[in-house]
């Protein structure tokens, strides 16, 4: 499995089976590959203060593969109405995943459109509001609103406020 934690509050403390430590805080992302097997726990590192954060698990392309682990941190990175890739085959953009799929975070003023491109025919997109409400290929989405879109080669997001949306990508296996 394909394990990604992507924190929106606090700081989150990461052990695992392979010796990593680390702490994940917002505007970070997390990938592990549990491949062959992993023992892995996050926690709160404050105690009285609040943590809030996405776990996204994927099914990888192949099974067997060896446990791995990356951390970056994108919160420079993201700029104002832009999307950034967090996560893509390879590596190429953002942290590495096993599997034919994209995470990318967006940040968008009121009015502003993007257009994004879907990879392949075969794949399809969740889009995840994470703060604000935007409209997608014409359909109106809120704060913690998901819209699952496929069978498209693109779609256009318009932001109705100041909004902040997780893309997901990934194939459409029926």
């Amino acid at each position: 499995m394909e394990i990604i934690s992507i924190p929106l509050e606090g700081e989150l403390e990461h052990e695992d089976s392979m010796g990593h430590t680390a702490v994940i805080r917002q505007g970070d992302v997390q990938i592990m590959s549990a491949g062959m097997g992993i023992v892995h726990s996050e926690k709160n590192k404050n105690d009285g203060s609040h943590v809030r954060f996405l776990q996204i698990w994927i099914y990888p392309t192949a099974k067997g593969l060896q446990p791995s682990y990356d951390q970056q941190d994108f919160d420079r990175s993201l700029e104002h109405n832009d999307l950034l890739a967090i996560v893509s085959p390879e590596g190429v953009e953002g942290v590495e995943i096993h599997q034919n799929a994209w995470l990318s975070l967006g940040s968008w003023d009121a009015g502003y459109k993007q257009l994004y491109s879907l990879h392949g025919h075969d794949q399809g997109v969740y889009a995840f509001i994470l703060e604000g409400s935007v409209t997608i290929d014409g359909r109106t989405a809120q704060r913690r609103d998901g819209l699952g879109i496929y069978n498209t080669p693109s779609i256009e997001i318009a932001a109705l406020e100041d909004s902040r949306i997780l893309l997901i990508e990934v194939p459409m296996h029926w």
